[in-house]
């Protein structure tokens, strides 16, 4: 496994011995889509995890900006991985490992308890502090007509369809909290019943009800169950109907165009899936 320091630039490297004298690779846990690699070293009788950004990398300085700002909520209860060292121009950070098993693909995936778990700490996060933006939808719309600019497989028409609705949203103030930006089992852990989480590399200042996104277009869709217990942990459910659905569409298209960019092509189905599911919503 100590080949897999080798995908680590010269300058990463260099400060991964200063920070971690000896440290040696236990496990790769690169996702393999994107350039970022993520490691499991051992070092002194300890483990911690290395994270280290391609060139194209910003998720690197928005686990930092998460580590320093927002994450106290959950370190401080042991929910988190608590930061070790980082450089943000070097694109590397590393964490102490946090212990636990992934709750997608686990026995965990459709347990109740779980989720109501997840609501609880999302709840926690969200709540530290709340700004007024007058300008993100407006970012968030532009956002959206730039990825239909770029390469991706969504139909001409349908195109054509998500243009002129966008164009013809209105862009109220939105309300502005600290989120995840990925919440979903992929990015929980779960260790004797307890769950954690991972993976702060997408987050940012968002309304709350971003945060459901991913939740919404899987788990809630095939479980009904697992919505109900989210939000017994939650709290009330902050999806304002239209926000929502100008959500859903943006969030649709990213994943459609995204997915493709980096061959996921399942990821890619399912953002087509949701594309045709938020257009047949009624609210615009």
């Amino acid at each position: 496994m100590a080949s897999a320091l080798g995908n680590l630039t010269p300058r990463q490297q260099a400060l991964l011995r200063r920070w971690l004298p000896g440290a040696t690779v236990e496990a790769d846990h690169s996702w393999g889509l994107v350039a970022t690699t993520v490691l499991e070293v051992s070092c002194a009788g300890s483990r911690f995890i290395v994270k280290a950004g391609g060139d194209d990398d910003h998720g690197i300085r928005r686990e930092l900006d998460a580590h320093a700002n927002w994450l106290r909520p959950w370190t401080d209860r042991g929910r988190a991985p608590t930061l070790v060292s980082g450089d943000a121009d070097a694109k590397l950070l590393v964490t102490r490992y946090l212990p636990g098993q992934l709750v997608l693909g686990s026995v965990h995936t459709d347990d109740p308890h779980i989720y109501r778990q997840a609501g609880e700490l999302l709840a926690l996060l969200h709540a530290q502090v709340a700004v007024t933006d007058d300008d993100h939808e407006r970012r968030e719309n532009e956002k959206s007509l730039a990825w239909l600019c770029r390469p991706h497989r969504i139909p001409a028409h349908t195109v054509r369809r998500l243009r002129a609705e966008i164009t013809s949203w209105p862009t109220p103030p939105a309300h502005l909290v600290p989120t995840h930006g990925d919440w979903q089992p992929r990015n929980w852990l779960v260790h004797d019943g307890v769950v954690g989480v991972i993976d702060f590399g997408r987050a940012a200042m968002r309304p709350a009800f971003t945060d459901l996104g991913r939740l919404a277009a899987q788990d809630f869709r095939r479980d009904p169950r697992l919505e109900a217990a989210f939000l017994d942990g939650y709290g009330p459910d902050p999806r304002e109907p239209d926000a929502w659905h100008r959500t859903r569409v943006r969030e649709a298209i990213g994943t459609a165009a995204w997915a493709y960019r980096v061959g996921d092509e399942a990821f890619e189905a399912q953002g087509h899936r949701m594309i045709s599911e938020a257009l047949g919503d009624v609210r615009g």
